[in-house]
C-alpha cells in the first residue's frame, strides 16, 4: 500500500498540470481580438455579425464576421462583410473581403 502512494505522488508531481484561463484572461482575449479587428478592417462603421468562432490551441486563431459598409466613393456606401482572422499568441488580425459569406438569422 505505501509502495503504491509513493508511485501516486510521483506520478502527480511529475504530470505536468493543466491550468484553465481565468475569466479575465478570457475577457482580455476577446477585448484584444475585437479592438484588433476592427483595427484591420478596412469598412466604416464595422461590427461584428454574429458570434466568434474559436479554433483549439493547436491553430490558435480565432475567426469573426465582420460588417460595415464600403467607404470607397465607387461603391456608393454599400454594405461589406470581411472576415478577421485573429491570432491569439500574436495578438494580430487579418481581414479578407467575404461578401459571399451570410450571417444567419
Amino acid at each position: 500500500m505505501r509502495h503504491t502512494k509513493k508511485l501516486l505522488l510521483l506520478a502527480l508531481l511529475v504530470s505536468p498540470l493543466a491550468q484553465a484561463s481565468s475569466e479575465a484572461a478570457w475577457q482580455q482575449n476577446d477585448n484584444n481580438r475585437l479592438q484588433s479587428c476592427l483595427k484591420a478592417s478596412g469598412l466604416k462603421s464595422v461590427k461584428v455579425v454574429g458570434k466568434p468562432i474559436q479554433y483549439d490551441d493547436r491553430i490558435g486563431i480565432d475567426a469573426l464576421l465582420l460588417e460595415g459598409r464600403y467607404p470607397q466613393k465607387h461603391m456608393k456606401n454599400q454594405v461589406g462583410r470581411e472576415l478577421c482572422l485573429y491570432q491569439r499568441q500574436s495578438g494580430k488580425a487579418f481581414v479578407s473581403e467575404a461578401d459571399q459569406l451570410r450571417a444567419v438569422k
